[in-house]
């Protein structure tokens, strides 16, 4: 008489089904980083701006890791709640990954082409990608400097002074400027200290101009 085969428990036991892999798609994922960075850089909780723009914590949350793909309509929820344009969830920050740090004493002295004589420049930063080119400067004038007048160069020019008292010349006119004054202006016309009245002087200069 034929025994019964039996099989191994391990052959027989139903194993549970494991659940399918979550796949995200990139640019929800992207999306879903700048929602999530928005969000906080405004300091609004997620309950809150579920609340604001009318859609579930839930969603918020799948819209946020990247598990769906938001609709226009609630991108634009989203963009009226933050106060944003819809278009700033389709920049792509993580590529944007420049950051500069200089302590205090440690910025890079620079002899720059064409520097007037006894004008220090220290270079406080730079970056390296965007369309933006951004030098940052703390210029010191010592004590053996004299009044310039003709700086000339291309893009927009912030000055904020720090110490000592001057007459700044732009153009055809001039201003008194003294310590925690600041100037914007554009450097295509002529400009620069036209009479030093307090010393010490120093200031920040923060030169924009557009990469070509």
């Amino acid at each position: 008489m034929a025994r019964p085969l039996r099989l191994p428990v391990s052959v027989t036991r139903v194993r549970p089904r494991q659940p399918a892999p979550v796949v995200r798609s990139l640019s929800a994922a992207r999306i879903g980083a700048q929602v999530r960075a928005l969000r906080m850089a405004a300091d609004v909780s997620a309950g809150a701006l579920a609340k604001a723009s009318g859609i579930s914590s839930s969603m918020l949350s799948r819209i946020e890791r990247g598990l769906v793909s938001p609709s226009v309509e609630t991108l634009e929820r989203l963009s009226n709640a933050l106060g944003v344009p819809m278009s700033r969830f389709f920049g792509d920050q993580a590529r944007r990954t420049d950051f500069c740090h200089v302590r205090a004493g440690h910025g890079v002295l620079v002899d720059r082409i064409g520097a007037v004589a006894d004008y220090r420049y220290e270079l406080l930063g730079h970056l390296l990608s965007g369309n933006l080119f951004v030098e940052p400067y703390l210029v010191t004038l010592l004590p053996g400097a004299d009044p310039y007048v003709t700086f000339q160069h291309p893009g927009l020019k912030f000055l904020y002074f720090l110490s000592g008292e001057v007459s700044y010349r732009y153009g055809c006119r001039t201003v008194k400027v003294r310590a925690g004054d600041s100037l914007l202006f554009d450097a295509t016309a002529l400009h620069g200290i036209e009479a030093i009245q307090i010393q010490p002087v120093s200031y920040l200069s923060v030169v924009f101009t557009l990469r070509e």
